[in-house]
């Protein structure tokens, strides 16, 4: 919980990772190449006091994961949005077993979602419905970019795609969010385009599609889409470090999804351990819409709550203690169309 002048914030933290980096796990140059640009964009976007040593970069582990989040990071609920670049690591880039054991261990505290690639077919899906019994899946995170033998990609309104998504509906997993934002060294910038996303929206209705990165740098192609979407919510992963870096593009973001999608879609990420959530989520609390931006609304209270973690907390079925509820008004409720 953050509190400041009077108001207190539920923060929930709805995109983290546990990742392994280290030499030892890199499987060629590109693991090599994928954590660099990592660290490019932890240090360029960071504030000086905030940027981590290289080597500490690396691999956090669940100690300091739980300290970097909830013992300073203000935050009181956090979700594991895995990313397994087996091409790139030998043991995966996101830690399953660790992240699972922590969230078993933090029930409160930790959700585990987990990842699938439909470029596995049957075998694939069989793994799915396995990984769904074991973890209780919620909601699972995609990655359209991932290499896989010589594919550099995949589509969500592919063929297998569909078999994966009509498999979550079956197994209740409710809540998709999709890497499609700027691209990664050495993925390929157009694997992360958002029209894929249209597709699948209005073919599964009762699920949510949370669009990480919020389609950067496609910000305009994603509200377009999003604005007839209603499933469709947005993730601030990647974006929220502008609001140290460039506050006026980062008030032309805000601002635009604020527009287009409405204060009840759009979720606080900090990208752990890109980023660590305590000077975001201070920084987002005193923001301010710059005056030159008199096109869009200035950013309430009310709005802010919701975003920092009010909104991911009713997708999951967070509980938020009454006070921290918005006063006056019902809990907030994820929009899905019917």
């Amino acid at each position: 919980m953050y509190s400041k002048n009077g108001e207190s914030y539920f923060i929930v933290d709805a995109h983290v990772a546990l990742w392994d980096a280290r030499p030892e796990n890199q499987r060629n140059i590109h693991g090599k190449q994928f954590i660099d640009c990592f660290y490019d964009y932890h240090r360029n976007l960071s504030p000086e006091s905030e940027v981590w040593p290289y080597e500490d970069y690396l691999y956090q582990g669940g100690e300091r994961l739980m300290k970097d989040l909830f013992t300073d990071g203000h935050v009181d609920h956090a979700v594991f949005q895995p990313a397994y670049l087996g091409e790139f690591y030998d043991n995966g880039f996101g830690q399953t077993e660790e992240a699972f054991a922590l969230a078993q261990a933090h029930p409160d505290k930790l959700t585990y979602n987990h990842h699938w690639d439909p470029r596995n077919g049957e075998q694939g899906l069989r793994q799915l419905r396995e990984d769904a019994k074991r973890f209780g899946l919620k909601g699972a995170k995609l990655y359209t970019a991932e290499w896989h033998g010589e594919s550099r990609g995949w589509k969500l309104d592919d063929h297998w795609s569909y078999k994966y998504l009509e498999a979550a509906q079956e197994l209740g997993i409710r809540n998709i969010h999709i890497h499609k934002g700027p691209t990664i060294r050495p993925l390929d910038r157009d694997a992360f385009d958002v029209a894929d996303v249209d597709k699948v929206a209005t073919d599964f209705t009762d699920l949510n599609f949370v669009v990480e990165h919020c389609g950067l740098p496609r910000l305009e192609d994603f509200c377009w889409i999003a604005t007839q979407e209603p499933n469709v919510h947005a993730g601030l992963a990647v974006a929220m470090p502008f609001i140290h870096t460039r506050p006026k593009y980062f008030g032309q973001i805000i601002g635009e999804l604020l527009y287009w999608l409405g204060e009840d879609r759009i979720q606080f990420s900090s990208d752990y351990a890109i980023w660590t959530p305590r000077w975001l989520v201070e920084r987002f609390v005193d923001f301010e819409i710059p005056d030159e931006l008199s096109e869009y609304a200035p950013l309430t209270t009310a709005q802010k709550k919701k975003i920092l973690g009010l909104n991911a907390a009713a997708m999951y079925d967070i509980e938020v203690p009454a006070e921290l509820q918005l006063r006056d008004e019902t809990p907030t409720e994820v929009p899905v169309a019917s």
